[in-house]
């Protein structure tokens, strides 16, 4: 693991190998992999009418003292009950973003009573969540506007409607795993990948948006794929399968173009084509700093994206407590080099298919299949996670349910 002295928020970056160490440093963090998180997204809508719209007074008055600084800059933005943080993005959705706990039995408890003081909140406004990848009532439309959201829309209009559908209309679920220890970082960060497109499939919600059906499985991994490629692909690829992660993040976050250049007033257009490194080689009127350089990070969205551990961020949103079956299934993947082994073998043949997993989703007889196989696997797994005996109970017939499902799909 490439190292570096501690670099202030301030410090400038005057040549790229300054910025690669940076990024070594606060994006890979390994070491024994104990703690897990996740990061809950969800459409809000009028629990009698969920196609109506929800402006942002409506989810401050519900958020009360729980709502971010994006939504009310008076507020105290307190934690929920169980520390989860609650933001609301660009389109009225909120996210729930957990803190990190040692088993994933703990997480699951812990973010279970955060969503039900959530659900609360909202239910003495009238508000419910909503429980698919992306709004299946409503077209796009902002709720939320800061110089970061207007910048980012400026951006991908450029490139046609999907970037306002991806702000406006989607919502995910985050996998936050530990990177793991040096020697097999590297495998974990592949299985990460490799296994994205057979997952997509399996747990694809967004087959309907704004009133009708969208012709895909996953219309949300469909904006996304469709924004802009630079800061959307995947890093890690099959064609490059043993790529060193440190470098390969490294040029992909220095190639990427700027999204938004921060500034003291509302407008923060950047210059349109200029790169961080092009930044660095004196493109702008002034240098950039390491802080600068984090901040670009944050604009970058490609399905695993390391923030010190592994964001993984190609899911979508999953109805009621659908949520912890793909979180068991990947944990009890990465309990071991065996399983990390034996899963990545499993997935490489359709480890590129990130297009049909979206298009197509368990309709496609392979990506069908290897998801199968990676449940078959992840369910030998579920022991290890250690789970208590009912919730091991539970997520063992869920997986089960949904291979079912997977193995009708490759007939």
């Amino acid at each position: 693991m490439v190292t570096s002295p501690e670099l202030d928020q301030s410090t400038v970056l005057r040549e790229s190998g300054a910025a690669a160490r940076h990024l070594a440093r606060i994006c890979f963090k390994t070491g024994p992999p104990t703690r897990t998180g996740v990061e809950l997204e969800w459409t809000v809508h009028d629990a009698a009418d969920p196609a109506r719209p929800v402006d942002g007074e409506r989810l401050r008055a519900a958020l009360g003292r729980h709502s971010p600084v994006t939504l009310d800059p008076a507020s105290p933005a307190e934690r929920l009950r169980h520390g989860s943080t609650v933001t609301v993005e660009p389109g009225g959705q909120l996210e729930v973003s957990t803190a990190p706990r040692p088993s994933i039995a703990a997480l699951i408890q812990a973010t279970e009573a955060d969503i039900a003081q959530l659900t609360n909140l909202l239910a003495g406004a009238g508000l419910t969540l909503g429980q698919t990848g992306i709004d299946p009532h409503r077209p796009p439309r902002p709720v939320v506007e800061t110089p970061r959201y207007r910048a980012m829309r400026q951006v991908f209009d450029r490139r046609g409607p999907a970037g306002r559908t991806m702000m406006y209309s989607t919502a995910g679920l985050q996998l936050c795993l530990d990177a793991g220890e040096p020697e097999r970082f590297a495998a974990r960060w592949a299985l990460v990948h490799a296994v994205g497109p057979p997952l997509v499939a399996a747990f694809a919600t967004a087959d309907r948006h704004a009133g009708r059906r969208s012709g895909w499985a996953s219309a949300r991994m469909a904006a996304w794929l469709a924004i802009d490629p630079a800061r959307t692909r995947p890093v890690w690829t099959p064609q490059h399968a043993d790529q060193d992660p440190v470098p390969a993040w490294t040029a992909y976050v220095l190639a990427a173009p700027l999204l938004c250049l921060r500034g003291a007033g509302a407008d923060w257009t950047a210059p349109p084509g200029v790169t961080f490194a092009d930044w660095i080689d004196g493109a702008l009127p002034r240098p950039p700093t390491t802080d600068d350089l984090e901040y670009h990070v944050s604009t970058l969205f490609p399905p695993v994206r390391p923030r010190g551990y592994l964001e993984l961020r190609y899911l979508d949103a999953q109805p009621g407590r659908g949520w912890t079956l793909p979180l068991a299934v990947l944990a009890a993947l990465l309990t071991g080099p065996d399983t990390v082994d034996a899963a990545r073998a499993v997935a490489a043949p359709v480890a590129h298919r990130w297009h049909a997993a979206a298009r197509h989703g368990l309709r496609d007889p392979a990506l069908a299949a290897t998801a199968a196989a990676l449940f078959d696997l992840a369910l030998a797994a579920l022991p290890r996670l250690d789970l208590p005996a009912p919730l091991h109970d539970e997520i063992h017939r869920g997986v089960r349910r949904r291979r079912a499902v997977a193995e009708r799909g490759r007939r």
